[in-house]
């Protein structure tokens, strides 16, 4: 969430980035300024309370010392009743910086000043684009009709089991799949990304620590006798191993990568979009995630950006990077790069990644510092990224490679499949 600090330094300023990503900051910045008027007013009081209370007892003290018991008697009866008026007043005082605290988890991240303005997908930015395009007949299958001809993805199977949304790999399905996984955290550890294996479920602290909670509650799955959420990403558990922690300075930058099933409720979702492995209530992801300096932030995001970039490449996939405009951009994020492979049998892009720069929100949210040479602790920036998610690189994968003799299986992948071609 924001500081009070950044809030207080230009609220004006804030106001108008905010109006970006279409949030209309005027009234809840306005709330947070008037509310920390009262919490100052109310500390004040409190501090001179305190303050009062000390004198007294030390007068208490001196009387008795000096045997004047009518003295101590009424002084007692005195800090009695300031003490009530304390409590008071430290009860008011926690209401209110409850309030405050509130009021900023509503407010979303400040877009960084190279977000473009735009209110949907479609005023997005186009900034590079790579990989051969595959020509393809006419007759060209969809994944989904692929994953029928060659046994490779039971989706009706998925449904008897579970629901839509929960395909059933087989075969060589699987094996491609797995060899994917294997393929991504192998290459992100050879990035100087530390392998990590969190819960798939977290705790209420860990999605308001990320900033899941409360935008996205009404998208996660949750379990309600124990009061978990199944985790939508691996960001999620990641990032938290960080909650409440003060990192020392030479231990900055930390890099870590993991592998993890996704839940997403995807309410609302219907339609052609979703069809087949487009859109998921369960899916495979291997995840990115850096804690940095601010001042290293913006040239790491660079360096995760081009290490997705690379895996495409490796994949042989048609790509391109998109610039989020603001009003696309999720609630936490300061800037996102979302990546897209073309999907050849359904003609249209398909986003695959996304790679953001959260600055000091979800640090701020997760108590996540570093202790500088000032030896004074600072929040530390976070950045996550995909790299990659699965099920639509599985689906760019069988449509674009698919031949008469079967489908081609990347070169990248074949030591870990042990077969070249699906047939």
């Amino acid at each position: 969430m924001l500081t009070l600090q950044q809030i207080k330094a230009d609220p004006e300023a804030i106001v108008a980035r905010l109006a970006v990503k279409g949030f209309k900051g005027e009234k809840p910045i306005a709330r947070v300024l008037a509310l920390d008027d009262i919490r100052r007013g109310l500390q004040l009081k409190n501090d001179n309370a305190a303050a009062e209370l000390n004198r007294m007892a030390a007068s208490i003290g001196k009387a008795m010392k000096e045997g004047r018991k009518d003295d101590a008697e009424k002084a007692k009866a005195g800090v009695a009743v300031l003490k009530e008026e304390q409590k008071a007043l430290a009860e008011e005082l926690e209401r209110t910086e409850n309030e405050i605290r509130e009021e900023l988890l509503n407010i979303p991240n400040v877009p960084y000043e190279g977000v473009p303005e735009g209110t949907s997908a479609a005023d997005n930015v186009v900034e590079l684009t790579g990989g051969p395009m595959p020509d393809l007949p006419a007759d060209a299958l969809p994944h989904w009709e692929l994953a029928r001809k060659y046994n490779l993805i039971d989706f009706d199977l998925g449904v008897k089991i579970t629901g839509a949304g929960f395909p059933v790999y087989l075969g060589k399905g699987a094996k491609l799949q797995r060899a994917l996984i294997q393929f991504f955290l192998d290459q992100a550890s050879e990035a100087g990304y530390l392998e990590v294996q969190p819960p798939y479920v977290v705790n209420e602290a860990s999605g308001y620590g990320t900033g899941q909670l409360p935008d996205k509650e009404g998208q996660m799955y949750f379990v309600n006798a124990d009061k978990l959420y199944l985790i939508p990403t691996a960001e999620v558990p990641v990032t938290n191993l960080y909650r409440d922690v003060i990192i020392p300075a030479d231990k900055l930058p930390i890099k870590n990568c993991a592998y993890s099933a996704c839940f997403r409720r995807e309410a609302g979702s219907y339609g052609k979009d979703v069809r087949g492995l487009n859109r998921l209530h369960q899916f495979d992801k291997v995840e990115i995630v850096r804690i940095e300096k601010p001042e290293n932030s913006y040239a790491a995001l660079e360096e995760m950006k081009a290490h997705v970039q690379g895996l495409l490449e490796k994949l042989g996939l048609p790509w391109h990077i998109l610039r989020l405009c603001g009003g696309d951009m999720s609630f936490t994020s300061a800037i996102t790069f979302d990546f897209e492979v073309y999907s050849a049998a359904q003609g249209r892009w398909l986003e695959v990644s996304s790679v953001s720069n959260f600055e000091t929100y979800q640090a701020n949210r997760l108590k996540c510092r570093y202790r500088g040479d000032d030896k004074k602790t600072h929040l530390c920036h976070t950045l996550n990224g995909s790299a990659l998610a699965l099920p639509r690189i599985m689906a760019a994968l069988l449509e674009n490679n698919q031949t008469p003799q079967g489908i081609v299986v990347p070169e990248c992948l074949r030591k870990y499949t042990g077969f070249d071609i699906i047939d």
